[in-house]
C-alpha cells in the first residue's frame, strides 16, 4: 500500500497539473463566446451545447475537436439527473457517432450483444482480465445470445472463461480486435446508481471496473471519496485502459501520469510500445468541455476551498 502522505503529495501535484501530458486542443474559442445561443435543432438558450439535443451551438459547428472511439458507448442517465450539471452531454457532443444517452427506465434491449457495465458490482473483473484474450475461451455463443451475468461468489481473480456462460458451439476470437462492442456507462449519483443496477435488465450484464483514479470534477457528492468519477472523466479512463491493454502505451505520451496511481502505473511498464496504435492521447479530447469549465470555475474559486476537492483521497 502507498505511503499516505507520498499519496497526497503526489495528487497535491497533479490538483495543480490536472491536465498536464493530456493531448486536449485548443478550448479558447469557448472563453470568447458571449451570453447564450438558440439550439439549432430545439431552440433553447444554451451556453456551448444543448444538453437535450447534444448538439453544438450553430457557432461551435464544424470547429469542436471530434473524438473516433473503438466501441459504441450507452449512457443511462438516472431521471432526476440535472442535464445542465451532467457531463454525459459532453461525450455525446464530442464523439456523436459513438456515444448515445438514455433515460432510465427508457434503455435499449442490450440481448445479443457483446457489452459490459462499468460498475464496481461484487462480481466486477478488471479491464485486463477482459480484454487478454488466455483469459477467455469465448466472446459471444455462435447462436449470438447475449453474455449471461456471473455466477453468484465469483471470485474477480478467476479467468474470464468463467464468468461467461458459453454454450457448446463457441466462437473463438484470436484476431487483434477488442472482446466488447460496448460499454454501458450509469449517469446519476452513487446512491441513484444502485437503484438503477438493481434492474434486471443491467444487472445480467456482466461487469468491469476501471481503476482508482482521482476527479477533478467540481461538482460535491456529499460522502464520496475523490475517485468517484465525473461520467466523461469515467469514459475516458475506461478507454484508456481498453486501449493499452489490447494496443499498449506511446512511451512519449505523459498524460497517462495523470490517470493513475504510482502502483498502477508500475504495471503498465510491459505495454509500452512504438507503434502507431498505442495509445497517445487520442481520447483526450473527451475531456474539451471539462477542462474548459474547471479552467472557468478556478479562475473564481480556490481549488483548496471547494468542497469537491476536500473529500478523502481514497
Amino acid at each position: 500500500m502507498a505511503n499516505p502522505k507520498s499519496l497526497e503529495a503526489r495528487q497535491a501535484y497533479i490538483d495543480q497539473n490536472p491536465f498536464e501530458g493530456f493531448k486536449i486542443d485548443d478550448n479558447s474559442i469557448l472563453g470568447k463566446l458571449s451570453g447564450r445561443h438558440a439550439c439549432p435543432k430545439c431552440n433553447k438558450s444554451r451556453k456551448y451545447f444543448c444538453y437535450s439535443c447534444y448538439v453544438p451551438i450553430s457557432e461551435l459547428e464544424g470547429v469542436l475537436p471530434t473524438v473516433k472511439l473503438p466501441i459504441k458507448i450507452d449512457i443511462i442517465k438516472h431521471k432526476h439527473e440535472i442535464d445542465g450539471k451532467s457531463t454525459a452531454g459532453h461525450a455525446a457532443v464530442l464523439a456523436p457517432s459513438d456515444v448515445s444517452i438514455y433515460t432510465y427506465p427508457e434503455i435499449p434491449d442490450y440481448s445479443g450483444e457483446n457489452v459490459v457495465l462499468i460498475f464496481p458490482s461484487q462480481h466486477a473483473i478488471s479491464i485486463s482480465q477482459l480484454v487478454k484474450q488466455e483469459n477467455y475461451d469465448c466472446v459471444k455463443n455462435s447462436n449470438n445470445s447475449p453474455l449471461e451475468a456471473v455466477p453468484k461468489g465469483f471470485n474477480p481473480g478467476t479467468l474470464m472463461k468463467n464468468v461467461l456462460k458459453c454454450g457448446d458451439s463457441i466462437t473463438v476470437d484470436n484476431s487483434n480486435k477488442l472482446p466488447i462492442t460496448k460499454a454501458i456507462f450509469i449517469d446519476s449519483t452513487w446512491n441513484q446508481s444502485k437503484g438503477i443496477y438493481k434492474d434486471e435488465r443491467i444487472r445480467k450484464i456482466p461487469c468491469v471496473v476501471i481503476q482508482n483514479r482521482i476527479s477533478q470534477f467540481w461538482r460535491h457528492q456529499k460522502g464520496s471519496p475523490r475517485w468517484y468519477l465525473a461520467t466523461v472523466e469515467a469514459i475516458h479512463q475506461f478507454l484508456i485502459e481498453l486501449h493499452l491493454h489490447r494496443w499498449g502505451l506511446n512511451p512519449n505520451y505523459k498524460g497517462i501520469y495523470n490517470c493513475f496511481t504510482e502502483i498502477a502505473l508500475s504495471e503498465y511498464d510491459s505495454l509500452y510500445r512504438d507503434s502507431a496504435n498505442a495509445y497517445n492521447g487520442q481520447y483526450d479530447n473527451l475531456l474539451y468541455f471539462f477542462k474548459h469549465m474547471y479552467d472557468l470555475i478556478h479562475a473564481y474559486y480556490d481549488h483548496d476551498n471547494l468542497y469537491a476537492y476536500r473529500r478523502r483521497l481514497m
